[in-house]
């Protein structure tokens, strides 16, 4: 199937800022309990493309025991935003995104879906200048698969046509879901049956050859 769009991943596909992510989600949840830095940093790695808002509901559920309040989510999620924004801002792209980009943004369709909130996820683009690249910069709510379905819907293609760049298993699987290609992000995706790479330096070239 010829690609006719890409959407990416942001953290830890675009951007090296998942262990950012993940010395935030600690220090947000440092005292709660002894083990739910640990816990919560364990279901973030696994859950990537995940909202936190979600990850902070399960880390209440399964770890604390009981359901998170509102007053409680808005206090996790301020902090969280504090934390981690200027070390994000400022986090190394994944080796051979620049390249993608350069190669790709005006010949293909370039989007984003993110498991961040959209406005701060938008935020941060605009700040390193990357929004020029996109098409549109998307984050959550909603989930992931309900995104890749927008952004086919708006560009009125068939998903087949659509490939998703992602490093977590909720990125493989929103593709999965919606019919898209997908391209895996580090060694996990070995024994996926995608097409994958320890990094994106091998995206361009596959990209060539499926256009």
């Amino acid at each position: 199937m010829k690609v006719e769009l890409v959407v990416f991943d942001c953290d830890g596909v675009l951007l090296e800022s998942v262990d950012a992510k993940s010395r935030a989600f600690a220090r947000c949840v440092e005292g709660l309990a002894p083990d739910a830095p640990e816990r919560l940093i364990a279901y973030h790695l696994a859950h990537g493309g995940v909202s936190r808002q979600k990850k902070f509901e399960w880390l209440y559920r399964e770890v604390l025991g009981r359901e998170i309040d509102t007053a409680e989510m808005d206090r996790l999620c301020g902090r969280f935003t504090e934390l981690c924004y200027d070390e994000v801002l400022h986090a190394e792209f994944v080796p051979g995104a620049q390249k993608v980009l350069q190669a790709w943004a005006g010949r293909l369709p370039l989007y984003v879906a993110s498991g961040a909130p959209q406005d701060e996820l938008r935020t941060i683009f605009r700040d390193r200048g990357l929004t020029v690249c996109f098409k549109g910069v998307y984050g959550s709510p909603p989930a992931k698969a309900d995104l890749l379905r927008r952004i086919a819907s708006m560009e009125n293609i068939d998903p087949a046509a659509m490939l998703m760049v992602g490093d977590s298993s909720t990125d493989m699987e929103a593709a999965e879901a919606v019919g898209a290609m997908f391209y895996g992000r580090g060694l996990a995706f070995q024994e996926s049956g995608h097409p994958w790479g320890e990094d994106l330096t091998g995206l361009a070239d596959y990209l060539a050859g499926l256009t």
